[in-house]
């Protein structure tokens, strides 16, 4: 649901965080059009927990970055793009020194946003887009109701190109997660039928 009444810059979301009026609503931008996200329900809440433990495995095993969940991040160029993946992994290279306490000023390598009851695969997949055109290289957008996960990467030309993963299938990611390898059926294990 897009909310315009100006062109919303990251500071309006920072006002917005610390405002009690939003206390319990989430926020993000993309090129300054405002947008609200439902609160993640149960199933939402422990498909972000399974996928933070296993990429915090990864972490911990390799230390080459750092996983967040709910953490904003804008890119380096603009303060009217501003999206909260719902896990995310940063390599440490990447990362401002020091890091910020707020939104971190570059676009994660690894963005996952999990589809909600609400989120249409266009409002998904619109998301997505601004990741990648923004410096993300990859995102992974997690489909509960399918039990699969559909990877977007852009083309040379900057179209949006997506892969359909299903249960069979195993999610890699090599060129931002060497080494990384994650059944997708590990991923929904937590849901109930």
């Amino acid at each position: 649901m897009a909310i315009q009444e100006k062109l919303y810059t990251v500071g309006d979301l920072w006002a917005m965080e610390s405002d009690p009026e939003f206390e319990n609503r989430k926020f993000y931008l993309i090129d300054g059009i405002l947008y609200e996200d439902e609160m993640p329900a149960r199933p939402h809440a422990r498909l972000q927990v399974r996928i933070s433990h296993f990429l915090y495995e990864y972490e911990e095993r390799f230390g080459l970055g750092e996983v967040t969940s709910e953490c904003g991040f804008h890119p380096p160029n603009t303060r009217h793009t501003a999206l909260l993946p719902d896990v995310a992994f940063q390599r440490f290279d990447q990362l401002p020194d020091p890091p910020p306490e707020r939104y971190v000023p570059k676009m994660p390598d690894l963005a996952v946003e999990i589809q909600s009851p609400s989120d249409t695969m266009s409002k998904l997949r619109h998301k997505a887009q601004a990741y990648l055109e923004n410096g993300t290289a990859i995102v992974w957008l997690v489909l509960p109701e399918r039990r699969g996960v559909e990877v977007c990467r852009l083309s040379d030309g900057g179209e949006l190109q997506s892969e359909f993963l299903g249960p069979g299938d195993t999610l890699r990611s090599e060129d931002i997660l060497p080494g990384f390898e994650l059944a997708i059926s590990d991923i929904f294990a937590v849901l109930r039928d």
